[in-house]
């Protein structure tokens, strides 16, 4: 008999067989209805984005239409970043923030389009007195096509919008997404009318010194909408939410048009809309410390019966807490960095799935808490794992 090494060892008999590994446990996963967009919505956005897309080729041509279309993907990365830092912890679904982007950058526009014509031949072009269109018309007519985007996530994702934060988000990404179009056809135009001079200008105004308009004044209405949702207001209340807040959104967005028609847009901007940005962060930081309590709250009760500890509801729950225990799970094996977000986040969701459970205002938040319970345990383990 030939043996591999001299130590190796003859066989004498037989040893048990290996079972197969047993398989890894699913983890159960949050139903998508109610937290995602339907397909039909999906197809009427495609449709209008073939529309918009021939609209624009027509009046810019295709070397200039992808010109505006690069320097507007400038000041857009820089809100999606924000939101980003703002929603970090608990995400929207990925489906609905696509939504509230394609909404604002498609849907939105072509209504704000669609009305311009409509206007045009109801009283014919320059009848109207030249602000009537930039500080009346627009922030109406936009503010509103913006607005329906909100009425829609209401309308088939009520179960992942959970308050004011998510409000925020929401409507910031679907301003977003409309500045995002607006700004091709500013920027196009520019290139058209005046060559990289008037551009440069263009771009100063609109892609650096103002990026956060449209995203301030449509936030105002997913603000309202959040916070009629968050006290557990019916649908009466949460549509009265909705019309405040747009008429919040439309007031921001003719003074914004005004000043740049009747007042010097640059000392108005200094006086009024640098401490109205102020405010609008001061605001979400505010917010954001809001829901820190209510996560801890919420989290809270499930320490008092020994599923967490004082120190991970901490951890899991607060802004220092998370930034320390990230970096802690950085030092561990492997770098755990990754599984503690996972775990950060998956806490956050049933903090969120327990606050809409004892508010009452929806019935499936008792089945979802049961899920991200297990998830954050499974997460948990992965972190803690030898």
């Amino acid at each position: 008999m030939s043996f591999p090494s001299p130590l190796a060892q003859p066989p004498h008999a037989h040893a048990a067989l290996i079972p197969p590994a047993p398989a890894q446990p699913r983890l159960p996963v949050p139903p998508r209805r109610g937290r995602s967009a339907p397909i039909w919505i999906v197809g009427v956005l495609v449709v209008l984005l073939v529309l918009l897309a021939a609209y624009l080729l027509s009046i810019l041509g295709r070397v200039t239409l992808i010109a505006g279309a690069v320097l507007a993907l400038i000041p857009l990365a820089g809100v999606l970043v924000a939101v980003h830092i703002i929603d970090r912890w608990e995400p929207e679904p990925l489906s609905l923030r696509l939504f509230a982007v394609g909404w604002g950058a498609i849907a939105a526009v072509v209504i704000a389009l669609g009305v311009d014509l409509l206007v045009v031949l109801l009283v014919g072009s320059g009848s109207l007195p030249q602000w009537f269109a930039p500080v009346v018309q627009a922030p109406i007519v936009e503010e509103l096509g913006k607005g329906i985007g909100i009425l829609l996530l209401l309308l088939f994702a009520r179960r992942a919008f959970d308050g004011p934060v998510d409000g925020i988000v929401y409507g910031a990404l679907i301003g977003a997404g409309f500045a995002f179009t607006e700004n091709i056809l500013y920027f196009g135009s520019s290139l058209v009318e005046g060559g990289v001079a008037q551009t440069t200008v263009t771009f100063f105004v609109r892609g650096l010194l103002s990026p956060f308009a449209h995203v301030m004044f449509t936030a105002a209405t997913g603000y309202l909408v959040g916070r009629a949702i968050r006290r557990g207001d019916g649908r009466v209340g949460t549509l009265g939410a909705w019309v405040r807040g747009l008429l919040i959104a439309i007031v921001l967005h003719a003074v914004w048009n005004g000043s740049a028609v009747w007042a010097d847009f640059f000392a108005l901007y200094l006086l009024l809309q640098v401490p109205l940005f102020i405010l609008f962060i001061l605001g979400i930081i505010l917010l954001r410390r809001e829901e820190a309590r209510v996560t801890r709250a919420m989290l809270g009760e499930y320490a008092a019966s020994g599923w967490f500890s004082p120190e991970e509801v901490f951890a899991l729950a607060t802004s220092a807490g998370r930034r320390r225990a990230v970096a802690w799970a950085r030092t561990l094996p492997g770098d755990r960095s990754a599984a503690m977000r996972t775990y950060i986040s998956e806490a956050t969701q049933l903090a969120a799935a327990r606050q809409r459970a004892l508010s009452g205002r929806d019935r499936h938040a008792v089945a979802d808490e049961q899920i991200y319970l297990q998830r954050t345990v499974a997460a948990r383990h992965v972190v803690l794992a030898p």
